[in-house]
């Protein structure tokens, strides 16, 4: 068993440093960012809290929707039966108020408020998700609904990106060396709506049924969080998203069926490194670094290494109040958390980047989630 410590924490160590290495020469490199937000699967109060990191440090039932490995984390059977999120930007409310919010909630509706405040982003976000987990297993329904819209300054273009998705994933952990190495699974299946269209600002009578895409596909998620069994817990974790690319042509949509096919979300691998300090007897601290797509080549003129950088940080005060903070793509985070076995209160706020390498642009974005489980 002492060989076999001594032989792991070699292992980890050499990782580390490789992994330490690869991260410092892409967060300094000097390239292009994406035209525009990068769209996440699912993005939650603790993760952008922390600054978006998630491989390594989450652990509860999220777990299935960014790293099946984090169900190796589980200690109890947990039912959450009710966990409303909403996702919304600051510049929001100087676009909509309480007369005119109900025409934000449809597309033609969005695009009136919006021609009289060009210029400003749009973006809201609602999503819940049901589930059943315990230590390395679970399943749940997600639903999630995205906005992102602009009229820009002059007055010539609406962009519309929205997003959809029903999904049921099912998710195992395999736990090796008495939980050292943990590798999750997870297989969903998932019923997609998108629009990602530059309108003319001028239409009328615009209707989602009949500018979306829509299709039912399966996809899968492979994860693995290895951490040395020495003093605060360093870990290197990573995940394998959508494996072998998730198409969306099983078969028509369930709600609008429309003849085009939502585009195949590109299998893409994020790597971290991570830490949990003891800082007294019931102060605990979390520590992750953590970058995206590391196989995935920066798109010249549009993408930078900055956009898929993340950091954060978590004190846990005797597993009731939770403080985090971190960077977002360069932007601060900071969160806020209440738990107890029954409840969970959540808020956080975070800069999102939506501009280009040469025209940084910060949308700052607020969050917040309650839930009840048993």
């Amino acid at each position: 068993m002492k060989r076999l410590r001594i032989f792991l924490t070699l292992l980890f160590t050499l990782c580390s440093v490789g992994l330490a290495v690869l991260y410092g020469s892409l967060a300094y490199a000097h390239g292009p960012s994406f035209a525009g937000e990068i769209d996440e699967f699912y993005s939650g109060v603790r993760m952008m809290g922390m600054g978006g990191t998630y491989v390594n440090v989450v652990n509860d039932e999220t777990a299935l929707l960014t790293n099946p490995a984090g169900l190796g984390k589980l200690r109890d059977l947990t039912f959450t039966i009710f966990d409303p999120e909403v996702h919304a930007s600051f510049t929001d409310t100087e676009i909509v108020t309480i007369s005119n919010y109900a025409g934000a909630l449809n597309v033609q509706g969005l695009l009136d408020i919006l021609n009289t405040a060009k210029g400003k982003h749009w973006h809201a976000k609602y999503q819940v998700f049901p589930s059943i987990v315990g230590p390395n297993f679970g399943t749940g329904v997600l639903a999630k609904y995205q906005y992102n819209a602009e009229v820009n300054e002059a007055g010539t273009n609406f962009r519309f990106d929205y997003v959809s998705d029903l999904a049921m994933p099912l998710g195992y952990t395999f736990r090796f060396f008495s939980g050292v190495m943990k590798i999750g699974v997870v297989g969903r299946l998932m019923n997609r709506t998108e629009v990602h269209s530059d309108i003319d600002p001028t239409s009328t009578g615009l209707e989602l049924k009949n500018i979306s895409s829509e299709g039912i596909g399966i996809g899968a998620d492979v994860g693995m969080i290895l951490t040395a069994p020495v003093a605060w817990l360093p870990a290197i974790g990573g995940v394998v998203r959508d494996v072998g690319n998730t198409t969306y042509d099983l078969r028509e949509g369930m709600l609008n069926a429309t003849t085009a096919r939502p585009l195949a979300t590109e299998q893409t691998i994020d790597v971290s490194f991570s830490a949990q300090p003891i800082i007294s007897n019931r102060i605990r601290a979390t520590i992750a670094l953590e970058y995206r797509g590391i196989t995935t080549p920066l798109v010249e003129g549009q993408e930078d290494a900055i956009k898929r950088a993340h950091a954060g940080i978590e004190f846990n005060f005797a597993d009731f109040a939770f403080l985090r903070g971190g960077a977002n793509q360069g932007y601060w985070t900071a969160g806020l958390e209440f738990a107890t076995e029954r409840f969970q209160l959540q808020a956080a706020t975070y800069g999102e980047e939506i501009g280009t390498p040469t025209t940084r642009r910060e949308d700052r974005r607020w969050i917040g989630k309650f839930a009840l489980r048993f």
